[in-house]
């Protein structure tokens, strides 16, 4: 089975993405994972990736499906696999589901975790993250022992400027824009299954299961 996973920030994309990984036995496919393992080995693509991430250019489409290829090739393509953070363009889909064509394989299913503003800002705006180790928490889901203070490192708690409120709201206008096309692209292929992200979860887990047929 060959799954894409889709949703804006805020969704659970990653929470949903560990639960699969281990509850339905799939590979997890994770693009910045893939490119820093490419740079790390020092492969030829790797290094012209590197090349654009040092630069501070985003890697071209044609670089990043040939990691992809690379990786799926290591895997063997006829694994089943969670695709996580691509495509997030049309292009990109294409040049995909291209490359699985060729060594006749094929996107089965695209879940996409559909997530009202109201609970993104209830989700990100509440997340504090510690200055020195890095560490989330979050004031109502995860709050630390000591208001203001890590647990793991006692470092101080803040909250990140791109998860105030204006800042939510435009990143959520960006991803719109940036996938309405990739929503409707699968759709029209009738491989899009769409999941209430506004839910607890173990209930966004069991439906995402459901619309894969698990």
């Amino acid at each position: 089975m060959k799954v894409i996973l889709l949703g804006p920030p805020g969704a659970g994309k990653g929470t949903q993405a560990v639960r699969l990984v281990k509850g339905a036995k799939l590979a997890h496919l994770s693009t910045g994972d893939m490119l820093r393992e490419a740079v790390k080995a020092g492969t030829a693509v790797g290094l012209k990736a590197k090349s654009y991430m040092d630069s501070g250019a985003l890697v071209p489409d044609e670089v990043a499906i040939k990691i992809i290829e690379e990786k799926l090739s290591a895997l063997g393509w006829k694994k089943s696999f969670l695709f996580d953070g691509f495509p997030r363009t049309v292009a990109q889909a294409s040049a995909l589901e291209k490359t699985l064509k060729s060594h006749g394989e094929a996107i089965d299913h695209v879940v996409y975790l559909e997530t009202t503003e109201k609970v993104v800002l209830e989700r990100l705006g509440g997340r504090l993250t510690c200055r020195k180790c890095g560490a989330n928490f979050h004031v109502k889901n995860m709050p630390p022992k000591v208001a203001g203070k890590c647990d793991n490192c006692a470092g101080e708690l803040y909250q990140r400027d791109d998860d105030k409120p204006e800042s939510i709201k435009n990143r959520l206008k960006v991803y719109t824009a940036q996938t309405a096309d990739l929503i409707k692209h699968y759709t029209d292929k009738k491989l899009l299954r769409r999941v209430s992200g506004d839910q607890q979860a173990e209930e966004v887990y069991a439906k995402v299961r459901k619309a894969l047929g698990l």
